[in-house]
């Protein structure tokens, strides 16, 4: 991978990220995948762990799809055409403070990739939070550091509004529809799309989509 193709995949993707700081109930961006450990190809996506406010879960993952889906900027990967997903961010990994903590197994791939996560969204106090939680086992005390690509440090008067709007009973309402809703696809999409040894995680607290770890076992191997 060259560093020319490094610097030219983190330029898109930073001007690809501003919606973030318009939605609602969104505490912090990390960029994943190959972007952040510097593995990417030229149809490499952009891969997001999203961290949202408690209860709120399924709104926060229902706009995220609506919004950049409508931006043209939401992967998809329903075929083997990298156009779908090329350059596009894809919502595969969601948390909430009561899973801020990633679930085992903790093995040296995993570590890899949180260690190299990069924040691009929200505030410095919860992005450390998140770190704190996962320090025992990455085996340093991770700290938050200044970074140029951090660019999205707070929300805007239309997030804040739109929190106000969704915080009472009418939010928890609405949680629990899109809640039904989502979870009728999310099981659907298990059992068709799944395949080596899938990590897979719904529930209130955490939306995990992996469905396919051939590429970690690979990487453990090595």
């Amino acid at each position: 991978m060259s560093s020319n193709l490094s610097t030219q995949k983190w330029q898109k993707f930073l001007k690809r990220a501003w919606p973030f700081q318009y939605i609602p109930f969104i505490d912090f961006v990390f960029v994943a995948g190959s972007l952040a450990t510097g593995n990417m190809r030229e149809e490499s996506d952009f891969d997001v762990i999203v961290g949202v406010r408690q209860g709120r879960i399924f709104i926060v993952r229902a706009i995220c799809i609506l919004f950049f889906g409508a931006l043209g900027l939401r992967a998809v990967h329903k075929s083997s055409n990298s156009k779908r997903w090329r350059d596009k961010l894809c919502f595969n990994h969601f948390v909430t403070p009561n899973s801020y903590r990633l679930s085992p197994p903790y093995n040296d791939y995993w570590k890899k990739l949180y260690l190299s996560l990069a924040p691009v969204y929200g505030d410095p106090t919860l992005i450390q939070k998140f770190y704190r939680a996962n320090s025992d086992w990455l085996g340093e005390s991770r700290l938050y550091q200044e970074d140029g690509r951090h660019i999205y440090k707070k929300s805007v008067w239309i997030k804040r509004a739109l929190e106000w709007m969704l915080s009472g009973g009418f939010g928890d309402w609405l949680e629990r529809r899109l809640k039904i809703l989502q979870m009728k696809r999310i099981k659907k999409k298990i059992k068709s799309q799944s395949g080596y040894k899938p990590r897979i995680t719904y529930s209130d607290d955490e939306l995990e989509f992996h469905p396919d770890t051939k590429r970690i076992d690979d990487f453990l191997q090595k």
